[in-house]
């Protein structure tokens, strides 16, 4: 029997998740599917339209076991977001991770990959950033003239992340091309983006069609948006002003610019048309004001260069067999109920806090950090 993982945030869960699920049935029939799933937080600094825990019940009507990616990874630059997925998978004993590109294969993004160690692909690289470019811009042009692949789409450049992470590894990767764009902001068919189908949420349009049942389901619950952590994150900026630079990804003097909008600003959206500018991404800009927001900083950052743990957030009856099976096997304790002993964990209290801070029922809410247990189907 084959391992197979999947590293995803399914904010929310929909129907090209269960279209890449499925092909991963067909290609690898009965092997069981492990997930390492981002919690209330996700890559580019946006909440979880649901909790982890609706998103662990979601996933596992598909797959065999739902692990934790852990905030410090999970709210990162792609290349730390795949390496703290990727180490994991590899205490699982993974053998496949199977992920979609929209242009590229696992071959074009190994040569990339290898292109990427060279001195001139460096030396193109700065020469771009002296130029005022983002990273990923910069990473895009230096490949493309080097090899002449262009790689400017998302999950291309989260693919490439992967291949890196899997260096010394025996974890293989097999790529799914994707047929639509996952990332456009407006409601398509039959398969549309998260990001769309979050924007049809607020909006209070109907996603019923984009959507599995039980996540439609778990959709008619109390949603969050990132807009509604506004006021929490402006008192935090204003009551720090003068300490921002403390928080990871405030970096080259972005602290000034936060400091002179923010009093005039009243959206998140406002906010963050204000600080940018070509040199940083939309992504690192939200992140950043994530960071912020969780009080997650620099030195915390530093602290955690790799899992401490594996955290069980459910699994099914496979699922749990796989986890006795291979409880001697993880170099990395395999948990299912929080710990005071891993600072990790306390970072994952803290950010749940906050993520609940705008729910009624806040309080019991939070406590499913410390109380709930793994999801059993």
């Amino acid at each position: 029997m084959e391992k197979i993982g999947i590293i995803c945030e399914y904010n929310p869960l929909h129907n090209g998740h269960i279209y890449h699920i499925n092909k991963i049935k067909e290609m690898y029939p009965d092997n069981i599917i492990i997930l390492v799933m981002s919690g209330n937080f996700t890559q580019r600094g946006e909440v979880s339209i649901i909790d982890k825990w609706q998103k662990t019940e979601i996933a596992l009507n598909y797959v065999d076991l739902v692990i934790e990616l852990p905030f410090v990874f999970s709210v990162n630059a792609s290349d730390f977001f795949a390496n703290g997925a990727i180490q994991i998978l590899k205490n699982l004993n993974v053998d496949k991770i199977v992920f979609g590109t929209e242009t590229l294969n696992a071959q074009n993004l190994e040569a990339l990959a290898n292109i990427q160690n060279s001195a001139s692909f460096h030396k193109l690289v700065q020469k771009y950033l002296d130029e005022g470019l983002n990273y990923p811009t910069c990473l895009s042009k230096a490949s493309y003239e080097l090899t002449n692949m262009k790689i400017d789409s998302p999950n291309d450049l989260l693919g490439l992340s992967y291949i890196k992470a899997l260096k010394n590894t025996n974890i293989k990767a097999v790529t799914i091309q994707r047929t639509s764009n996952y990332h456009a902001k407006d409601l398509t068919g039959p398969f549309t983006s998260a990001s769309s189908i979050r924007k049809a949420l607020k909006e209070k349009r109907d996603i019923k069609n984009y959507v599995p049942k039980v996540t439609y389901h778990h959709l008619q619950t109390h949603l969050h948006f990132q807009s509604a952590y506004f006021n929490l994150l402006k008192y935090k900026i204003i009551s720090e002003i003068d300490h921002l630079d403390q928080y990871l990804d405030v970096d080259e003097g972005l602290e000034n610019r936060i400091k002179k909008y923010i009093y005039e600003v009243t959206t998140l959206d406002e906010l963050i048309t204000k600080i940018k500018t070509k040199r940083y991404t939309y992504n690192k800009i939200n992140r950043m004001l994530t960071h912020i927001l969780c009080g997650f900083t620099k030195q915390e950052a530093k602290q955690f260069q790799n899992p401490e743990y594996i955290r069980v957030l459910g699994f099914n009856q496979r699922g749990q067999k796989y986890l006795k099976e291979i409880k001697n096997f993880s170099k990395l304790p395999i948990i299912t109920s929080y710990s005071s002993k891993y600072k990790m964990l306390d970072v994952e209290m803290r950010t749940s806090y906050i993520y609940y801070a705008n729910e009624k029922d806040k309080v019991n809410l939070t406590l499913m950090e410390y109380q709930h247990k793994p999801i059993i189907k």
